[in-house]
């Protein structure tokens, strides 16, 4: 029943979390994101992501690259990807985004890192070599399809859905067995609203709070996040509460640092489940870099969501 790993700074890795907010800032974008979970277990559940995305007129929408690399114990996932998505101006206030995302998901079990019961000699602890028999495959794939939507309202509200692992990869590691992936399906909504009318300055310079909530589902996984961003220039804080319905998650507290150029930030889960702080929590960083446009596209707006 594995899933999917969960970023904490949800925008800060736009296109992992849907597929349709690829190009939603129009200019190309460069993102890296870090996350390490429960670093006291021996630093087992730690995630890599890096991914580019921008808009390109001449095809009407935006394009992405996203790779994704996650350790859990003996297991290590990486998966690769490209994305289209297809922009369409609804009305003057109202802009739309509709994508697919295609790519290749493997999965590999790093066998020798696995200690079984007949191993342990009983009274000492020492490890000897078992019986367990290796599976048939220790490295298996599959591809990988997605899709997901994004509405842009008046550049304030923003409300989207995607579905994740539409095929279902199988990644069983024994022949004859079937062990797929189940759908992830996502849904956020959001708004960002000014605290005070009459700044000068461009929209990350302004005073401003944007409250937010993502709902996530994957086989009898459920997960809800609420919280709220806000914007004192150059910084930005976050703090979320996550519930998944089988038990309590975390608070998120959040910290960012933003220039015209760059945006940094650091989050920490304060764990609330039985793990417990003795677990470590979780630590996540993420670094967004904004490059200027190859061109001037006066005609499109960013769907205003989050940075973070």
């Amino acid at each position: 029943s594995g899933q999917d790993v969960a970023f904490s700074q949800y925008y800060a890795n736009p296109v992992y979390l849907n597929p349709a907010l690829a190009g939603n800032k129009v200019c190309p974008r460069v993102t890296l994101n870090y996350r390490n979970q429960f670093p006291s277990l021996g630093n087992h559940y730690v995630t890599y992501s890096a991914g580019a995305d921008m808009h390109v007129s001449a095809i009407s929408g935006g394009i992405a690259v996203l790779a994704n690399a996650d350790m859990t114990g003996p297991l290590a996932s990486f998966s690769g990807s490209a994305v289209y998505s297809y922009r369409l101006k609804v009305s003057n206030k109202i802009t739309m985004n509709a994508a697919l995302q295609a790519g290749y998901f493997q999965y590999r079990l790093n066998w020798e890192d696995l200690v079984f019961e007949d191993m342990i000699v009983p009274g000492t602890g020492e490890i000897i070599a078992g019986s367990e028999p290796q599976p048939d495959k220790t490295n298996v794939g599959d591809v990988d399809f997605s899709t997901g939507m994004v509405i842009g309202y008046n550049e304030r509200l923003y409300l989207g859905a995607a579905v994740h692992q539409i095929t279902m990869p199988d990644l069983a590691f024994y022949q004859g067995n079937t062990s797929r992936l189940d759908m992830r399906i996502t849904v956020h909504a959001g708004a960002l609203f000014d605290l005070q009318e009459g700044l000068e300055g461009s929209e990350n310079e302004r005073l401003s709070f944007s409250p937010n909530i993502v709902y996530m589902q994957q086989g009898e996984f459920h997960q809800l996040n609420g919280g709220m961003y806000v914007n004192f220039y150059p910084f930005v804080t976050g703090l979320w509460l996550r519930h998944n319905f089988e038990n309590p998650d975390a608070v998120i507290a959040m910290l960012g640092f933003q220039q015209p150029e760059y945006k940094i930030g650091y989050s920490f889960d304060f764990t609330l489940n039985e793990i417990g702080m003795p677990g470590g929590g979780a630590h996540e960083l993420s670094f967004v870099w904004m490059l200027p446009c190859i061109k001037k596209e006066f005609k499109y707006k960013a769907i205003k969501c989050p940075s973070f």
